[in-house]
């Protein structure tokens, strides 16, 4: 590398690294301090080497950006509604070891990576992990970021498994006038998602580290009593306690079950539910609204659907009982609270003592804390009148609309269809999803846009940014032709070059920028070796993909990035494992397949 421009990005590069694995500061604003400081430069110098500010801020605008925050915000209806747990309950509802729950979730979703994109997967199974990892008492960091690596190794058994086996397809038609099968790259996809899936679930408790939030909700001194029903209609009716998995939520226990005029105390998780059946449980504001996320589980005397306000409407509020309440004294059930107030009440805390019977019966007294199911109007008309002190909405508690979930998932089916057929673009797709989900009430508006992870988008969106400025320096292209240098004339030795280079380009910048350098590259090899293309072709595509030692050379592992609380060091010590399966697999299977002879 001759010119400052190359160092320069270079530097930005690690620096970002540095920063990440350091946590000097969030990725969102270590990646903006990145992007700042090559347009910083390129305005002082003018140098035509490095982009300019429009051409660094473009990764902002890039459709597969884009494509990811729609997709969150078509994923936000599955969320609301129960829909993502109505598609996967049948089979994750069975897991009952992380082994278990590792190989459920991971092998589904590295088998459907394989036929849809894999973005649109890890966002739907975010909210299913995160509830799945609660009933397992087991930290999301076990399971996502094996997840990210299941979809990518599974999106290497097609050619439409990832955008980037797409792209490295349509320049090798354009390129040789030829086409490559649709299970092209699947002589190395498939062996190597086998051997890897074991890797993961035998590994991950020993390389993945156990990252806990600071607060857990069972550190809650403040315990709800609340009263469920079990819908004489729902799919709870005959299960079991523990199948319906109310054994399994942290800081919740399940105090009795009244039905009709019998009290069963200590209910053995073996006890079947039956419809009607009245659940008084004890637990942690948090586990409460997950206990909410049940599908089957309805408010006493179904309270809630009396309101006449849609379930999308209604949101849950925290409600302390003043000295004014013109209730104290009397049980929820005589003071009509329901008519009173126009909310149906949930769950009753009254410090850390546990109050016994139903909701209904419970006594109002001052200071006791009410978990309310209301229309968002009932704050604004609490704040005139003197019951209540304290009145505040509970965030990330929005109520499900189980009655949607059917409708939810249909319509995201619809989209990944659409996509996968090729009857519009991903982009097209999401976009027409984001706003069915919106317009059918699977979720309101504000709901789509809260959603949507902003800070992953930034690191995207700066990420391409700096992998511009790697490309046009002609830092990337040195780093690959340096590898290759290496190689002498080998074939074999080669192909492995050619098979790093992209892999240590994919780590730099993003995997479609890789595939789309290094492409020019693996010909170029292969015409001055004079063997066969498709060997170094079908490498890049592999090694274009096999991003697994950092968060952004890859979109599903920036996705997991925050969500699993990660640091760099936990994508090195897990990933490094799965680079060199893969690296190995692909230097014994490609040359077999597709022998490295002169033309």
């Amino acid at each position: 590398m001759e010119n400052w421009e190359a160092w320069l990005s270079i530097s930005v590069a690690l620096s970002l690294l540095v920063g990440l694995a350091f946590r000097v500061a969030t990725a969102d604003v270590l990646a903006l301090i990145g992007l700042a400081a090559i347009m910083l430069a390129q305005n002082v110098t003018g140098t035509k080497l490095l982009p300019s500010p429009t051409e660094a801020v473009a990764g902002f605008g890039n459709a597969g950006l884009i494509t990811v925050a729609l997709l969150f915000a078509a994923v936000a209806g599955l969320e609301f509604t129960g829909g993502t747990q109505l598609a996967t309950g049948w089979l994750l509802d069975k897991a009952r070891t992380l082994r278990g729950a590792q190989f459920r979730l991971l092998a589904p979703a590295a088998i459907a990576s394989a036929f849809l994109n894999n973005t649109p997967i890890v966002a739907a199974l975010l909210p299913v992990t995160d509830d799945l990892s609660k009933r397992l008492r087991v930290s999301p960091s076990r399971l996502l970021l094996p997840l990210s690596y299941a979809v990518i190794l599974g999106g290497l058994c097609t050619l439409m498994g990832t955008s980037t086996n797409l792209i490295v397809r349509d320049l090798y038609e354009q390129r040789f006038n030829s086409s490559l099968s649709f299970f092209a790259p699947a002589p190395v996809g498939i062996p190597a998602l086998v051997v890897v899936l074991v890797y993961m679930i035998t590994c991950s408790r020993v390389l993945l580290r156990d990252r806990r939030p600071a607060v857990s909700a069972s550190d809650d001194p403040k315990q709800y009593t609340v009263e469920v029903q079990v819908d004489p209609a729902g799919p709870l009716v005959g299960k079991t306690v523990e199948e319906a998995g109310l054994r399994h939520l942290p800081g919740l226990y399940l105090a009795e079950i009244q039905r009709e005029n019998n009290i069963i105390t200590a209910a053995k998780p073996s006890e079947r539910l039956l419809g009607g059946d009245a659940l008084i449980l004890v637990g942690a504001l948090d586990t409460v609204v997950d206990l909410r996320k049940i599908r089957g589980l309805i408010s006493p005397d179904d309270q809630a659907r009396k309101l006449q306000v849609p379930a999308w409407r209604r949101t849950l509020v925290e409600a302390v009982v003043s000295a004014r309440c013109s209730l104290l004294g009397k049980t929820i059930r005589e003071g009509q609270f329901r008519s009173q107030f126009g909310a149906a009440v949930v769950a009753v805390a009254r410090g850390d003592r546990r109050l016994s019977g139903k909701i209904g019966d419970v006594r109002l007294e001052v200071g006791d804390v009410l978990l309310l199911e209301a229309a968002p109007s009932f704050m604004h008309r609490q704040r005139e009148l003197r019951d209540f002190i304290l009145v505040s909405a509970v965030e990330k508690a929005a109520v499900r609309r189980h009655d949607r979930a059917a409708l939810s998932v249909i319509i995201m089916l619809g989209l990944v269809a659409v996509a996968a057929l090729n009857v519009a673009s991903i982009l097209t797709a999401s976009l027409i999803g984001a706003l069915l989900m919106v317009l059918c009430r699977c979720c309101t508006q504000g709901e789509a846009l809260r959603s949507v992870e902003w800070s992953v988008l930034i690191v995207i969106g700066a990420a391409i940014g700096i992998g511009n400025a790697l490309d046009k320096s002609g830092a990337a292209s040195s780093l690959a032709n340096g590898l290759l240098e290496l190689a002498g004339g080998n074939p074999l030795w080669s192909l492995a070059a050619v098979y790093l280079a992209t892999m240590l380009t994919t780590e730099l910048v993003t995997n479609n920028a890789a595939a789309v350098l290094m492409f020019s590259i693996a010909t170029s090899a292969a015409a001055k070796l004079g063997v066969d293309v498709t060997p170094f072709v079908i490498v890049v595509m592999i090694a274009a993909s096999a991003s697994f030692l950092t968060p952004f050379g890859y979109q599903t592992n920036m996705m997991v990035y925050g969500a699993g609380a990660y640091r760099i060091s936990d994508y090195v010590r897990f990933g490094l494992p799965v680079t060199l399966i893969l690296f190995a697999l692909s230097m014994v299977i490609v040359p077999w397949y597709w022998p490295l002879v002169s033309k």
